[in-house]
């Protein structure tokens, strides 16, 4: 007589996760694509399309080892090809764009306060500055000059010979 050995509920319970294992795979998608929200790095959404990778092979009735082995092919050819795409398109901008402080840069400066190599107040752009003169020359209130450079919260200027442009 050949005895059988009495199952557990753990075995029945591995036994569905093999079967469905396309609901683990499903699950590390939405995981990972979560943490791709939270890090924006573009690593954590290619391995989440690795994930979907294993989900087709599972739903395919694939082996889990074959599974795997889609989440890791699929997910190293997202880094390594796609990725590096992404990241320039996310990248790409106009050559002429400039942001914050840099697009002061030339800007037109009225002096408010005089102003020399030691300090002085300009406005620039609708905004009061902190500014200094980059050359010898003193700027009275009223003048006009022209951001040469933007130092932390101090603005460079020098003396405008013309007339002003409009801001």
């Amino acid at each position: 007589m050949a005895s059988t050995l009495p199952r557990h509920a753990g075995d029945e319970m591995f036994e569905w996760v093999l079967e469905n294992s396309w609901v683990f795979w499903l699950a590390l998608f939405l995981i990972l694509a979560i943490i791709e929200m939270m890090s924006l790095d573009l690593y954590f959404i290619m391995l989440s399309a690795g994930a979907l990778g294993g989900v087709v092979v599972a739903l395919a009735g694939g082996d889990f080892w074959l599974q795997a082995l889609a989440f890791c092919l699929v997910a190293l050819a997202m880094i390594f090809f796609i990725r590096p795409i992404a990241l320039r398109q996310l990248h790409k901008g106009p050559a002429d764009r400039l942001t914050n402080v840099d697009r002061l840069v030339g800007q037109d400066a009225l002096v408010l306060e005089p102003t020399t190599k030691l300090g002085g107040r300009a406005k620039i752009g609708g905004e009061t500055w902190s500014v200094r003169s980059q050359d010898e020359a003193a700027l009275a209130p009223g003048m006009y000059g022209t951001v040469v450079s933007i130092d932390g919260a101090t603005a460079f200027i020098t003396m405008r010979a013309a007339e002003p442009h409009e801001n």
